[in-house]
């Protein structure tokens, strides 16, 4: 599978795990080590190619992806559960791109979410309480199960319609979802 856009990485390991499986380019940034002049270089390959941001699913990898749409909005992200992203057989696994299998890759790399500035969706707060996403029991258990299906990260109860907002998930998209985050649990 070949990628058209630059896919923007944390390091080394992760450019070679992509490579093994994919026909990609990429731009790495050090770690949390991001500069200006790497900055750059995103930019101007958003302008050529388009840029994947696609970090690992913590909080150093977060920071880059914030750091990242701060200065280039815009650009589209892939994501990585934990689970998915966790270094098997070793008791205290360390999370990574690195560490993902190639079919989780792939796929991650197909349910690509663009970022906008201004992200709009008619999802509401009441609609976060009517599926128990928040202020109830069990709502961590579902918001965690509505992050990995939509591929959007971790969200804790104040950020998640924010989040929602942000990679613009439509009401029809989160309410399939949702529904069948429901089925699953009855």
């Amino acid at each position: 599978m070949k990628v058209k856009e630059i896919i923007v990485v944390e390091g080394k390991d992760d450019t070679a795990k992509l490579k093994q499986v994919l026909d990609v380019d990429t731009i790495e940034t050090n770690g949390s080590a991001i500069n200006k002049d790497i900055l750059e270089q995103i930019a101007h390959a958003k302008d050529k190619r388009g840029v994947i941001v696609f970090t690992d699913p913590d909080y150093p990898g977060q920071r880059i992806r914030q750091i990242i749409n701060q200065h280039i909005p815009g650009c589209k992200h892939a994501f990585l559960t934990k689970d998915e992203a966790k270094a098997k057989g070793k008791q205290h696994a360390s999370l990574g791109i690195e560490h993902a299998s190639g079919d989780v890759l792939k796929e991650a790399l197909r349910q690509v979410y663009h970022l906008s500035e201004n992200g709009k969706s008619d999802i509401t707060k009441s609609d976060l309480m009517s599926y128990g996403l928040i202020g109830g029991k069990g709502s961590k258990e579902k918001r965690t199960k509505l992050g990995r299906q939509l591929r959007i990260g971790q969200i804790n109860g104040k950020q998640l319609l924010k989040r929602l907002q942000m990679f613009e998930i439509t009401k029809e998209e989160f309410e399939r979802v949702m529904h069948t985050i429901n089925q699953e649990e009855n």
